[in-house]
């Protein structure tokens, strides 16, 4: 199998002295409402291997799973409204700066608690801490995506929630289909394990580490799934900026070859 990575991401990884391999599997665009285990029927069995670990974007169980809040169905209150002017602005996704994330905060937790959050995480900057809010807000919203659509469109009209039972979600997958997964909430600043299969030996700092540089992406890739293989000696597998090399070389090569022979031709005449 030829392992390949998204742009400006590596192949291999190192951790704890072992050498991992990871694959970017494309999919299809996912929609709302699809079944997980078809599409890892689809894309990631055909390729799978005793050992492997599956990497799988939370975004797409919550689609699958309908976990959509949409903006249609929210009123966005005054107080959302002024306490998203004061939230930092992230490039890893939507935060509480965007009013409807943070209207979903004070739907889920209530106004109160939502507001101690506001402060405490103020402060909490003063003294160069950041992301109190959302330790005190939890995971449901942290974990929010969408309610933007600068990557896909659709997802500008609905926001996508954490899947649920996650840990459940990865022993059905290896009940049906014998893959090993977790889900995970990544991005190119963070990453956390939601939930993975109880037949996982790994501990969760290991698995974070094989997936600390985001290699599924943040841009429209297409690649919700990363294969994660443990490298043996005999593979030798280029960095993905050293396959764009080797193509690079090889095209002029190629270019050279074609005016030498154009050359030759031209002297025959």
């Amino acid at each position: 199998m030829e392992f390949k990575a998204n742009e400006g991401k590596k192949i291999e990884i190192e951790v704890d002295g072992v050498k991992y391999l990871r694959h970017a599997i494309e999919t299809h665009y996912v929609k709302i409402g699809e079944s997980y285990i078809d599409i890892m029927e689809k894309y990631v069995k055909p390729i799978y291997e005793e050992g492997d670990i599956i990497s799988i974007s939370e975004k797409i169980i919550g689609l699958c799973q309908e976990r959509v809040v949409y903006k249609k169905d929210m009123k966005v209150s005054l107080l959302a409204k002024f306490l998203s002017k004061f939230a930092m602005r992230s490039d890893a996704g939507v935060g509480v700066d965007n009013p409807y994330k943070m209207q979903f905060a004070i739907n889920i937790c209530g106004r109160l608690k939502v507001i101690w959050a506001a402060i405490a995480g103020g402060f909490g900057k003063l003294f160069g801490k950041r992301g109190i809010f959302y330790e005190i807000v939890g995971p449901e919203i942290s974990g929010l995506d969408g309610f933007y659509g600068e990557v896909f469109e659709d997802y500008a009209d609905f926001g996508i929630r954490i899947p649920e039972n996650s840990t459940g979600v990865c022993n059905e997958i290896y009940e049906k289909l014998g893959i090993k997964a977790m889900i995970v909430d990544a991005n190119d600043f963070n990453v956390e394990i939601l939930g993975a299969s109880d037949s996982i030996t790994l501990s969760e700092e290991t698995l974070k580490a094989l997936i600390k540089d985001n290699p599924a992406g943040q841009a429209k890739t297409l690649t919700p799934i990363i294969l994660i293989r443990k490298a043996e000696e005999k593979d030798d597998v280029p960095n993905a900026e050293e396959k764009v090399v080797d193509d690079n070389v090889n095209n002029v090569n190629n270019e050279e070859e074609t005016d030498e022979n154009e050359k030759e031709s031209k002297l025959e005449e």
